[in-house]
């Protein structure tokens, strides 16, 4: 369902995600008076530009190539989106068409991203609510959403960046690989949403439009420092490296190993939505025979013989399509995740099979073990209080009750950095009755806290009919009982999408709802 956004707001959408990747109004025939282009223009030198692209239909994507145009100012933008279905919404350096009728737009490929503003999560169903969502975003991932926007299947979730992310080439795009291994983090982290993995880190999404935004909150913008930092702990505990760059190629063919004579001989692949299939599966044997330095010819001779055995072949043009990619020198070799996922789908017995690619993994960087570090980071301590509050409440209660010093001994902090995290933790709450030997101190969280009053007013709603009355019944009950430490104004934020009227401080909260 979508919420009310007027034009001004939708050009607030595009300036927060796009930055100043585009100009701000047409080079011809804009609409904006003189002395305006005129400003624009002296502070649009100060950035360098580029553009995005944008298509019609979901059906200008095609085997062919995409059918749209070209798009370089955030005016253009604004006055075509009604009539758009997808953007790119980070920017590209160079851009063109790919012919005479300026139809077939080209030039949207990883290596020519001038800048990227926003990590984009694809979730393809409607089996999760939109607070489920945000739920998801806060427990399990980096934290909630700059915007969700809604499609006919399901919802696209945009973690913008406060500062856009510049592409060169130096250090082999090492700017590049460490934007898709946090992309890759942040699609794990809400696979519980069932957020698609194989989604194009850069590529096409769901224009914003006043009609599809689900969700927005504009502020809530986060910088590659702290997406690295997120995402170097999310390696941390899956024991994976940073960077995985490859060192020479050891003299073992590649094609001899169990795992791809396994899988050449798995002909009932075919894929669906979400769902690594033929195409990838074609792709994953060609940048194979490339990296064993097979010729072009050779290499299609052995994918249309390995086609023919399929129970659902592909068009040759595809396949031709998808040799011409893994040829063109963008990649290094196939994907160590593509293969296990592969495997897992369509042999019999593939976890026994080791995945070996012919090269030796380096690790280019890496993080102590966490019990060699002098002091955790803030991040951790409050996840393991999380994870403690969530084990240890009961399922009838809003808090968990335990002094300062009762949870520093659980969880193995020390006082000084409870409090230390408390005064920037956007996930905790807390309140506390009584004072001195006789306070009690009560914990909880916000994904918990909107739980419990969703589940409340889910039952008062089945006694009184009325489910947003129990809602603000509940919410009234408990809202006032909260500190004002930092996840107080996120959680009333939230709490407002869900139509929750509510004053802004705890101090009013306690005038109008004593508790």
């Amino acid at each position: 369902m979508a919420i009310f956004v007027s034009t001004n707001q939708l050009l607030d959408v595009y300036n927060t995600i796009l930055r100043e990747g585009l100009t701000t109004y047409k080079t011809k025939y804009s609409k904006a008076t003189l002395p305006a282009r005129i400003q624009a223009e002296k502070a649009d030198r100060q950035n360098k530009k580029g553009a995005v692209f944008v298509v019609r239909s979901k059906s200008d994507f095609t085997s062919n190539g995409v059918k749209g145009y070209i798009v370089t100012s955030k005016e253009t933008l604004l006055e075509d989106a009604a009539g758009l279905t997808h953007f790119t919404p980070n920017i590209y350096r160079q851009y063109n068409y790919s012919d005479e009728k300026r139809r077939m737009i080209r030039g949207f490929e990883e290596k020519n991203l001038l800048q990227i503003n926003t990590f984009v999560i694809d979730i393809d169903t409607k089996r999760h609510s939109v607070q489920d969502i945000l739920l998801a975003c806060v427990d399990e991932s980096i934290g909630a959403p700059t915007l969700i926007v809604e499609s006919e299947r399901g919802y696209q979730v945009y973690f913008v960046l406060s500062q856009p992310l510049f592409i060169s080439n130096k250090n082999d795009f090492r700017g590049l690989t460490i934007a898709k291994r946090i992309s890759d983090n942040l699609k794990k982290s809400l696979k519980c949403m069932d957020a698609d993995p194989f989604c194009n880190d850069f590529g096409f999404f769901r224009i914003p439009k006043p009609e599809n935004i689900a969700w927005l909150q504009l502020d809530q913008t986060y910088s590659m420092a702290q997406l690295i930092d997120w995402s170097r702990r999310q390696d941390d505990e899956n024991n994976r490296p940073l960077f995985v760059m490859p060192s020479k190629l050891t003299s073992v063919s590649v094609m001899r190993s169990e795992w791809f004579t396994k899988l050449i001989q798995a002909v009932d692949i075919k894929g669906k939505k979400g769902q690594l299939g033929r195409n990838n599966t074609m792709f994953t044997l060609a940048l194979v025979c490339f990296s064993e330095g097979w010729e072009k010819e050779r290499t299609f001779d052995f994918l249309d013989e390995y086609n023919s055995k399929l129970n659902y072949p592909l068009p040759l043009a595809d396949i031709q399509s998808l040799l011409n990619s893994a040829y063109s020198g963008k990649y290094k070799g196939a994907s160590k995740e593509y293969i296990e996922e592969l495997l897992a789908l369509y042999v019999e017995g593939s976890t026994s099979i080791p995945v070996k690619l012919g090269y030796k993994g380096v690790w280019y960087k890496f993080k102590k073990d966490r019990e060699d570090r002098v002091r955790s980071h803030y991040e951790e301590w409050e996840q393991d209080i999380i994870t403690y509050i969530s084990a240890e409440k009961s399922n009838s209660e809003m808090f968990l009750w335990h002094t300062q010093k009762e949870l520093c001994e659980a969880v193995r902090i020390p006082q000084s950095s409870l409090n230390a995290l408390l005064k920037q933790s956007t996930r905790l709450l807390k309140t506390t009755k009584g004072k001195g030997r006789n306070a009690k101190t009560g914990w909880t969280t916000i994904s918990l806290f909107i739980q419990y009053v969703l589940n409340k007013a889910t039952e008062l709603s089945k006694s009184k009919g009325l489910y947003r009355f129990g809602l603000q019944e509940v919410v009234a009950k408990w809202i006032g009982e909260l500190e004002a430490i930092a996840g107080y104004d996120l959680l009333i934020d939230y709490l407002a999408k869900l139509g929750v009227i509510i004053p802004t401080t705890p101090r009013e909260n306690k005038e109008r709802w004593p508790g």
